[in-house]
């Protein structure tokens, strides 16, 4: 009987976890350079630096070229230089909170980004930046909160909704090269 408890126990923590979504850690950082409208560089105040990747949301795909060439390497898509630059205005060499959500397939930390009480990833998907990454937001407090600021921003054609058919992302990103 106890050992059935016991691992009860274990599974309701272990469940209640996965479906809080709390952060695992959280710090302060300096923005050094942001790669397009989801991702950023950060150094903590110990000099480590770490790349990171804006929880919840999913940014058009910048350009990216090969920087000792300058040929392109993968071309971009509609709004992706826009959304990097909002990014970019926001943060850039600002002292942010940091909460790290996750890590990815990248070893990118996943995370809530803050500037004082804004919350950065809310701010992007809010002003037509990026969509709701409804896939990794699953179980989230997050999810209904950021699913209704991009369908606020779709109705008023904000940013990206300008657009006539934008093209999410991860469809972009599963396109062949050339399409």
């Amino acid at each position: 009987m106890m050992k059935k408890t016991f691992c009860i126990c274990i599974l309701c923590i272990l469940t209640s976890d996965l479906l809080s979504k709390e952060p695992v850690r959280t710090f302060e950082g300096t923005v050094t350079h942001v790669s397009d409208g989801d991702t950023i560089h950060a150094v903590d105040g110990n000099g480590t630096k770490v790349k990171i990747r804006l929880y919840g949301i999913d940014a058009p795909e910048t350009e990216k070229s090969n920087k000792q060439t300058g040929k392109i390497s993968k071309p971009g898509q509609p709004w992706g230089l826009e959304a990097w630059k909002a990014l970019e205005k926001k943060v850039h060499r600002m002292k942010i909170r940091i909460d790290v959500m996750d890590s990815d397939k990248y070893k990118r930390l996943v995370c809530m980004i803050w500037l004082g009480s804004r919350n950065i990833n809310r701010e992007m998907i809010s002003e037509g930046h990026a969509w709701a990454y409804k896939k990794y937001l699953d179980k989230s407090p997050y999810a209904s909160e950021f699913i209704k600021e991009e369908e606020v921003a779709r109705k008023a054609g904000k940013g990206l909704w300008k657009e006539p058919n934008p093209l999410p992302p991860w469809e972009f990103r599963k396109a062949p090269e050339g399409e």
